[in-house]
C-alpha cells in the first residue's frame, strides 16, 4: 500500500498547488482592478492639472519672455553705472587727495612765513630797544655822575657816605620759542 499513499499524497500536493494558483489569480486579478481605479484616477488628476496648469505656464512663459530682455538692459545699465560710479568715486578720492595736498603746502609756506615774520618783527624789537635803551643808560649814567660831582662839589654828602642810585641792569630781550613747521594729516592719507 505504499502506492497507495503516494497516490494520496500526490493528489494533496496538488490540489494545493491548485488552491494556491487560484488563490494567487485572485490576488493578480484584484491588484490588477486597484491598479486600473487608479490609474483612472491618476489620468483624471492629470488632466485636471494640465487643464489649469498649462495656462498658467503659458502665462508664466510669456511673462518671461515680455521681461527677460527687460532684465538683461537693467542688469548691463546696472553694471555701466556701477562702474560710472566707481569712477567718479576714484576722480573725487584724487581731487580731494591733491586738495590736501596743495592745503598743506599752504599752510606749511603760511607758517613759514609767520614764523619769519615773527622772528623779524623780535629782531626788530630788538634792534629798537637796544638802540633806544643803550643811549637812555648812558645818559643816566652820565646825569647820576654829574648829581654826585655837584653834591660833591657843594658838600652837599658826606665823605664816608656816598649815596648811589641803583642802576638798572641791562635788560635781556625776551626770547620767543622756535616754531617750527607743520604738516596737517588727515585720516585717509595715513598710510599702514
Amino acid at each position: 500500500m505504499p502506492t497507495n499513499d503516494y497516490y494520496l499524497v500526490l493528489v494533496i500536493f496538488t490540489a494545493v498547488t491548485a488552491f494556491s494558483l487560484l488563490l494567487q489569480a485572485c490576488c493578480l486579478l484584484v491588484m490588477a482592478v486597484v491598479v486600473l481605479k487608479a490609474a483612472k484616477k491618476m489620468q483624471a488628476v492629470t488632466e485636471e492639472v494640465k487643464g489649469k496648469a498649462l495656462p498658467v505656464i503659458a502665462s508664466a512663459q510669456t511673462l518671461l519672455d515680455d521681461v527677460s530682455p527687460k532684465l538683461r538692459t537693467a542688469t548691463s545699465e546696472l553694471s555701466d553705472l556701477s562702474q560710472k560710479v566707481r569712477h567718479q568715486a576714484q576722480n573725487v578720492n584724487q581731487t580731494m587727495d591733491n586738495a590736501l595736498v596743495k592745503a598743506n603746502a599752504q599752510i606749511h609756506r603760511i607758517d613759514e612765513i609767520l614764523t619769519t615774520t615773527i622772528n623779524a618783527v623780535d629782531h626788530a624789537s630788538r634792534s629798537i630797544e637796544s638802540a633806544v635803551a643803550s643811549p637812555t643808560r648812558r645818559i643816566s649814567g652820565i646825569i647820576h655822575g654829574v648829581r654826585v660831582g655837584l653834591g660833591v662839589f657843594l658838600g652837599k654828602q658826606q665823605e664816608g657816605r656816598v649815596r648811589r642810585e641803583p642802576v638798572m641792569p641791562p635788560e635781556e630781550p625776551l626770547t620767543r620759542p622756535e616754531r617750527t613747521a607743520t604738516t596737517v594729516e588727515f585720516p585717509h592719507q595715513k598710510q599702514a
